[in-house]
This record gives structure tokens, sequence and C-alpha cells, in this order.
């Protein structure tokens, strides 16, 4: 399971999409999300359907690899479902006690379980085709109006960078601490969710501590870097768009535009 978190990850591969500009894929990642909460209908998602799979293909990122971060939302994505079901008001279509099956529960399940997916497939991928200080390049310069208002543009894309560059780090430590536990007789699968939840504490202590010292080490170089943040800082690679960015940017609009259009046509 731990090693199932494909969330904040880097696959390195020769695509299109590894080789557009970081806030490119922002603003693209940002346009996919809202659509999915334009779309109401299975005809709709069809549309989200084929624009994800070539998304996907122009990657080259494995399917098996893109879709294995599905196993770690598993539980949320059931009792997402389960409460659309079975609590949505509607035309009954099986009943035991005070549980209702109704079809309008049914159509909300499914759309609340498409758009979840969609929402992690979606965000996986910018994250699997972009490298950490890309992503902290391009959300600073997308923030960079709120300078105006004194908003620490710089200091927020940089903790943002650190805490996606440390999901794998705190997946690995996690998954060796686990088994080293395992090891010594720890017992992480059986009993009831009150033991469950005792038996983590083997595991979160020295997590935590590992964290906290990660943390540390990382202040400490930073400030052996003379590191005090944005003021007057340059970028090695600065970010300019290409021809590809505004095909994307074109691309990307056009699916926005034809789920508008469904939208208010009711498709």
């Amino acid at each position: 399971m731990i090693r199932d978190i494909t969330l904040g990850q880097y696959y390195p591969a020769e695509s299109i999409l590894h080789r557009l500009d970081p806030r490119t894929k922002f603003i693209g990642t940002l346009l996919f999300v809202i659509s999915l909460f334009l779309f109401h209908t299975f005809p709709g998602y069809a549309v989200a359907t084929v624009f994800l799979a070539a998304m996907i293909a122009l990657s080259r990122v494995p399917v098996s690899f893109m879709f294995r971060g599905l196993k770690a939302i598993f539980v949320i994505l059931l009792i997402t479902v389960a409460f659309n079901m079975f609590l949505t008001p509607g035309r009954v279509l099986w009943q035991l006690g005070f549980l209702k099956l109704t079809y309008e529960g049914l159509m909300q399940a499914g759309r609340m379980a498409i758009r979840l997916i969609y929402l992690v497939v979606g965000s996986s991928i910018m994250t699997l085709t972009t490298t950490p200080n890309q992503l902290t390049d391009g959300l600073e310069d997308l923030m960079r109006p709120l300078k105006r208002v004194h908003v620490p543009v710089h200091e927020i894309a940089m903790m943002m960078s650190i805490a996606l560059r440390f999901i794998p780090i705190l997946m690995e430590e996690t998954d060796k601490i686990m088994k080293a536990q395992i090891a010594r007789g720890a017992d992480f699968e059986t009993g009831n969710i009150f033991q469950k939840a005792r038996g983590l504490v083997p595991l979160l202590v020295p997590l935590f501590i590992s964290a906290f010292r990660r943390a540390n080490d990382l202040a400490m170089a930073m400030e052996a870097r003379c590191y005090h943040g944005g003021e007057g800082r340059t970028q090695m690679k600065p970010l300019r768009y290409r021809w590809r960015d505004f095909v994307a940017y074109g691309v990307t609009l056009v699916y926005l535009a034809v789920s508008i259009v469904f939208r208010v046509k009711g498709i």
C-alpha cells in the first residue's frame, strides 16, 4: 500500500508532456478538474475519458504505474460510493430495513466515483511528468501577481515543492520501518480497528522522529547555503513558452469548450 502512492513522484521519460512548460501543465490540470464538475452525464464523462486517455498515452508513463495510485484511495472511494448509493433520495430499487438503494443514488455514485478517480489520475499526470524544481518555478511564476499584496509567493512555492519532494522519501521510510517492526513481531493486520490503531504506534513514532530529523537537516543545509527567501533570487533556467505550449493551451481550451457545451445542452 505504501509503494502504491504515486502522487508527488516523478517518472522520467521522453514525452511531449515532459517537455511542456510547468505553467502549461498547472493550468491544464486546473481546467481538467473544472471540466469534471461541468459534466453531469455519462456521455460527457466519455469525452473526459478520451481526453485523459490521450494524455496518459502522450506522457509515456506505464498505465499500470499510473493507476497504481488508486489503491491508496480505495477506502475513500468505497465510502463515497456507498454513501451516495444509500443516502440519495429517489426511486427505490432495493430496500433492506433503513437502507434504500435508489436509481438516483446509483447515478450519483457513478458520477462521484468517476470524478474522484479522474482527479487522482489527472493530478498524477502533472506530478509524474514534472520535476519538483519545475513545479516550484511554475507555481511561483503563476502566483507572482500576488506579490503586489505582499503574499510570500516564493516561500509558499518552496514549501509545496519540499512537501512533494518528501512524499516518496517518507513513503520509502515508512516501508522500511514497517518491515523492521514486522521482523520484530509487530502485527499491523489482525484485530479490530482500535487494536490496529494501537499497533500503528511503533510505526508512527520512529516515522515522526525521522521526519523531524530530515526537516532539521534540510533547514541547516539551506542556512549553510545562505538561503534567505526569494528576495533578489534569479532562476538558473528561466521559464519560456514554446510552440508546443501554445498548442497544448489550444487543445485544452477546445476540450473545455466542449465540456461547457455539454453542460449547457444537458448532454
